[in-house]
């Protein structure tokens, strides 16, 4: 789940900036886009297919395609930006993706919109110049405040975006919320142009060094940090759980309870918002009152609780109440990742949580090749049908591993001067 703390007490760098408005725009019209498909993409895939598995399928397969162009590219779009400048790696993305959600408004093939998925997680991946650009024009005293707007612009397009898709959808055109997405995008991409400066000077740019322009590169720097090998595992098998979960959910809920698009925007909202009020309000004591790897372990317990009764629960409105019940899961990654940077000297931090982030997106890659295969197989079945919920119980093994796992842990020596980690239930 997307990590939405700085939402809770939003930092406030010199937003007079202009081009740092332009940065912040542009990852909240990001976030915005992709929340305003979540609700009204497998409704899409299903005009385009025959069938409930087919769509189960396909959707899976879009899902797939778009994580892994976005695992592939983070890297890349960053090297790209150190070349040739941040600014036309940046206004090429946000036209990139004003283009996806143009054709995906106005295809009537599979394949197209396959294709346009394919653009849309390469663009996306634009997280990772806004990052450096805010970087090249904040002092270093200002640096910590900018990125915690960005979060801040993240988090925000998440929780809004689902809602107002649904909401535009409720107009009985499906396609309405890509129409909008793409016009927000190539209005930015239009402003940008005549607009935005260029923060990288000529003589700062370097050429691109392609053993760090991929993913691979990254992940194999965690392997260098001692202790941390159990707790990849565990980061990654909880990731993994939920992403089966967010690849399934609409259809899910679809399938079993007849949810309209504006009802899983209201959903995802209300998770969105659980995040927030979890990660960047009950967050910091929380871990004063147990340690990050205490808390940790009560939040996996928390997520595979809710995973089985996600999965069991008679009526839709009852999802609505476990969100709810299920704050404290949202904290598990945070928390997990702090531990992680315990592990990692200083100079390296930076490397370190990149490689996190790549392990978060190969998860949305492996998430629906275990996931809509598995409602696929059940999209047929009458909707009180239990196996409807198998995703859910799938997630819950894989959270029930990783407490496990966790359970057995014992925190590594910290690099730095902050005392140990409480490991203690």
């Amino acid at each position: 789940m997307t990590d939405v703390t700085a939402l809770a007490s939003p930092p406030a760098p010199d937003t007079r900036n202009p081009a740092l408005r332009f940065v912040l725009v542009t990852v909240f019209i990001d976030m915005l886009g992709i929340g305003l498909m979540l609700p009204v993409l497998p409704g899409l895939v299903g005009e385009l297919v025959d069938s409930p598995d087919q769509q189960a399928y396909a959707y899976g397969l879009l899902m797939m395609v778009f994580g892994l162009v976005q695992f592939l590219a983070m890297p890349l779009l960053g090297a790209l930006s150190d070349r040739y400048g941040r600014r036309p790696v940046l206004l090429l993305s946000i036209a990139g993706l004003g283009f996806s959600y143009l054709v995906s408004a106005t295809t009537t093939s599979l394949v197209v919109l396959i294709l346009a998925r394919l653009v849309s997680g390469a663009t996306s991946a634009c997280m990772t110049v806004a990052n450096a650009y805010a970087a090249d024009i904040l002092p270093p005293s200002q640096r910590s405040k900018g990125f915690g707007a960005i979060g801040a612009a993240f988090g925000l397009g998440f929780i809004i975006g689902p809602v107002l898709g649904g909401v535009l959808a409720t107009s009985g055109d499906i396609r309405l919320p890509f129409w909008v997405a793409a016009g927000m995008s190539l209005v930015n991409a239009v402003y940008g142009w005549w607009l935005l400066p260029e923060s990288l000077p000529r003589e700062q740019r370097r050429p691109i060094q392609w053993k760090q322009a991929n993913p691979v590169g990254a992940l194999t720097h965690l392997r260098s940090l001692h202790g941390v090998g159990p707790l990849l595992v565990i980061y990654a098998l909880v990731l993994l759980a939920q992403w089966i979960m967010h690849t399934t959910w609409v259809l899910y809920t679809t399938f079993r309870f007849q949810w309209t698009p504006a009802d899983n925007g209201y959903a995802l909202c209300l998770v969105g918002l659980m995040a927030v009020l979890a990660q960047g309000v009950l967050l910091g004591g929380l871990v004063k009152r147990w340690g990050e790897v205490s808390l940790a372990r009560r939040a996996i317990l928390s997520a595979c609780l809710a995973s089985i009764a996600y999965g069991s629960v008679p009526e839709g409105w009852m999802l609505y109440v476990l969100i709810v019940l299920n704050m404290l899961a949202f904290t598990a990654t945070p928390a997990l990742q702090a531990v992680v940077s315990h592990a990692a000297p200083a100079h390296e931090q930076g490397l370190t949580q990149g490689a996190l982030n790549s392990i978060a997106s190969l998860c949305t890659v492996v998430a629906p090749l275990i996931g809509t295969p598995l409602l696929g197989l059940a999209a047929s079945l009458p909707a009180d049908d239990w196996r409807l919920g198998g995703t859910f119980y799938v997630s819950a093994v894989l959270q029930a591993v990783a407490l496990v796992l966790i359970l057995r842990y014992r925190p590594a020596p910290r690099h730095d001067d902050l005392p140990p980690v409480q490991a203690s239930v």
